[in-house]
């Protein structure tokens, strides 16, 4: 398990559909160690701070083993490092075996899991299609979040090293299948309310998830 591409920007100025919009999502690799701050890695930013960034989203990381997967999908598409808007390329990981509230050991740093992905229109943006949002969030692949329990620096090649799990083993894949989904069935449930008790996770999505529960008991 290791890094692959760290990829940092700043946030620029594009035109989509006839207005300027500021954006964040144009990574690009870079060479040698960078500091990771509580924030965010030194040389990146997010335009928008109300919906990206922040400590429970300091780094986005996304599995060089999905760029395979979309190349297929996109008709062999170039598909650049970064291309997703992930600060970390990764390789080892994905969101069946990332748990939220597992912890890592990344360079000298220590970060924990907090969340997946869900896409805005940005993404649409980079790939220059609007389907692409749908099609990305569909598709399950949506990577996770990192929070900064430690500040350090990394670079790419770093090995990823899980140092905690947590206990409520809910796997990132199942917090974003749960959060599409339309009704829960009893396993969906029991796994909801696991989500429920784990400190890492926003309470943002608990607030979510607590009022999809209420809606559940009133069928």
């Amino acid at each position: 398990m290791r890094i692959v591409s760290l990829n940092v920007g700043l946030p620029r100025d594009v035109i989509w559909r006839g207005r300027t919009v500021s954006t964040g999502i144009y990574k690009s690799p870079v060479e040698g160690r960078v500091a990771l701050r509580p924030l965010n890695l030194d040389g990146d930013r997010q335009a928008d701070l109300s919906v990206h960034g922040g400590a429970f989203k300091a780094v986005y990381c996304y599995p060089n083993e999905h760029y395979r997967w979309w190349t297929r999908q996109l008709a062999g598409r170039d598909l650049p490092a970064g291309m997703f808007g992930e600060n970390f390329t990764i390789e080892g990981l994905d969101e069946e075996s990332v748990h939220v509230g597992d912890q890592f050991s990344i360079g000298t740093t220590r970060v924990i899991v907090t969340q997946p992905r869900l896409p805005c229109y940005k993404l649409g943006i980079r790939f220059q299609s609007d389907s692409m949002v749908r099609r990305f969030l569909a598709s399950g692949r949506t990577g996770f979040y990192l929070a900064v329990e430690r500040e350090g620096d990394v670079a790419a090649g770093d090995a990823i090293t899980r140092v905690g799990r947590d206990p409520h083993g809910v796997p990132v894949a199942d917090i974003t299948r749960l959060y599409v989904a339309k009704t829960f069935g009893r396993d969906d449930l029991r796994i909801v309310k696991s989500a429920l008790d784990v400190a890492a996770l926003p309470e943002s999505w608990k607030d979510y998830f607590r009022d999809r529960l209420i809606t559940a008991s009133r069928a």
